[in-house]
């Protein structure tokens, strides 16, 4: 999820009664529910580099303790003030652990089994900015203070002013465990009329319904048969038409796409990539050049993805260049 997401879940975890177990109960707990985002420092090393290392050691279980333990002792140390090392260790873990469980819910996954597995786990829920959960979120903030506003001239009138915050804390958690939920139960309605259907004559290997951001009826089908892909937005509130699907089709293989293969760039692609797109496409100031390009197919299109790898492999079956980017517009 986005760094506002995570932040909130702190912050409600604090007021929720964390705040009780240690001094510096806040600032350990908003510190360490972002931790895990601390692998941001590796895009100094480029695209490839990050995303190799985004959602890496940091985002997985056996990071959680020492990720947790790091952020008690940054604030211990910067405000130099005692701590109640059991209750902020504990504290610290929980804030760790609602980071993981939120980006599992994503659509991008995390490598939870790390150093032991790199395999991705992923929810396919939301997406890593959902206006929905945004929305709740800033209704738990805002709602305190407003409530204080009010509070502060019924104190002024002689009366005791009640204590705020608790209970919107406790509303803004239920609200992602709920809205989670009742997501799952879209997400696998989502699905499996995405199993249920022939596309173009053709049954589906697998499938994925990504979220949407805006709306939790709506969602990005990917279909993977034998030949071809088909991608298709679509709405749980309408019928599911497969015929509207467009369609891309798997290449044949090619000394081309060997070559590609074998670089280090797309190795690390392909070990990221869940619904892996190829495409060989010629080069226009070299006859005896091609292309070989890979999507994603869970984040844009061939003409507009988000993930895209490259190589120009010559005629010999030499890779010229590759690259990796954060995506690029396409003429179709």
């Amino acid at each position: 999820m986005d760094p506002l997401t995570h932040t909130a879940t702190g912050l409600f975890l604090s007021r929720a009664g964390l705040n009780r177990w240690t001094p510096l109960a806040t600032p350990i707990l908003l510190l360490a529910a972002n931790a895990p985002d601390i692998d941001i420092v590796t895009a100094a090393g480029g695209s490839l580099s990050y995303l190799h290392y985004h959602r890496h050691l940091t985002h997985s279980l056996a990071g959680m303790p020492v990720l947790a333990l790091l952020t008690v002792l940054v604030v211990r140390l910067a405000a130099r003030k005692p701590v109640r090392w059991g209750g902020a260790f504990a504290a610290a873990l929980v804030a760790v652990a609602s980071h993981l469980l939120l980006d599992l819910t994503n659509v991008y996954g995390v490598r939870l089994l790390l150093p032991f597995s790199s395999r991705w786990f992923r929810l396919d829920l939301t997406s890593v900015i959902d206006l929905w959960i945004w929305g709740a979120l800033l209704l738990a903030v805002a709602a305190p203070f407003i409530g204080r506003l009010v509070g502060s001239e019924i104190a002024s009138s002689g009366s005791r002013p009640p204590a705020y915050g608790r209970g919107w804390a406790w509303f803004g958690l239920a609200f992602l465990l709920f809205y989670n939920g009742a997501r799952g139960v879209l997400h696998a309605r989502a699905s499996a009329g995405l199993n249920a259907r022939i596309y173009q004559g053709a049954d589906p290997l697998r499938v994925l319904a990504g979220p949407s951001a805006v709306s939790p009826w709506r969602w990005r089908g990917v279909v993977e048969t034998r030949d071809f892909y088909a991608v298709e937005d679509f709405s749980l509130a309408a019928d599911f038409d497969p015929t509207r699907a467009e369609i891309f089709q798997k290449p044949d293989p090619s000394p081309a796409i060997d070559a590609a293969r074998r670089t280090t760039v797309f190795q690390e692609f392909l070990d990221f990539a869940q619904f892996p797109l190829w495409r060989v496409l010629p080069v226009p100031d070299r006859e005896d050049a091609q292309e070989v390009e890979v999507v994603d197919l869970r984040f844009g299109s061939p003409q507009a993805p988000a993930f895209v790898a490259t190589a120009v492999v010559d005629g010999r079956g030499r890779v010229l260049e590759a690259d990796f980017s954060y995506g690029r517009l396409r003429p179709r």
